[in-house]
């Protein structure tokens, strides 16, 4: 069986130049592979986002909602006017679920970007403000509708469907469900997503 020759002289050249290898080691070390999953069959997926603009506080929220064929079944945003980031994730979640509800979808699997909230729902940490208690009450109350949940954390790489629902609600008068899908681009990534496309993120 034949090597492949230029496979050959690329790893001595690689060999050559120690600064390459180390080079490429320490990229590697330094970086996180990040990929959206499908749920299992019978399963749906709510992925939602919530945006916070620093200069002026204004929020709002967006989320997507797929099959186990990651197909889209539904997305959604809309602003939610001044408040903080923190809050806006809430009710991007709350809005999520009350969708999800709202469709009979009861097997779901939730996955957003805020690790906090993330552990606020499963390891009960505690929230100081009243808003948020308020919040995080509501979605207590909405997940035990469901037959089976899971909630993950997932990084913004992989998040980026509902982080562009999220940005669109900043540019919404009314909130807005889509049922179909709204844009070319959002398009690109639903597709993205459905083929396992890694995205890479610096630790």
């Amino acid at each position: 069986m034949m090597l492949n020759l230029s496979k050959i002289l690329g790893c001595q050249r690689l060999i050559k130049n120690p600064l390459c290898l180390l080079s490429s080691r320490n990229w590697h070390e330094n970086t996180i592979r990040v990929a959206w999953e499908k749920p299992h069959a019978g399963w749906t997926k709510l992925n939602f986002d919530g945006s916070c603009k620093c200069n002026t506080g204004r929020a709002s929220i967006g989320g997507v909602v797929r099959d186990h064929n990651a197909e889209f079944l539904l997305g959604y945003a809309e602003s939610i006017g001044q408040t903080t980031s923190t809050i806006a994730e809430m009710a991007a979640l709350r809005r999520g679920l009350e969708l999800v509800l709202d469709n009979g979808w009861s097997q779901v699997w939730l996955e957003g970007d805020f690790l906090t909230l993330v552990e606020i729902i499963m390891q009960g940490r505690r929230v100081r403000s009243v808003e948020a208690q308020k919040q995080v009450s509501h979605i207590k109350l909405l997940i035990p509708e469901l037959d089976k949940f899971l909630i993950t954390h997932i990084y913004r790489e992989g998040n980026r469907v509902a982080h562009t629902f999220a940005q669109m609600g900043h540019q919404l008068k009314h909130p807005q469900v889509w049922r179909c899908v709204p844009n070319e681009g959002l398009r690109n990534m639903l597709r993205e997503n459905a083929e396992g496309k890694i995205m890479y993120r610096k630790r």
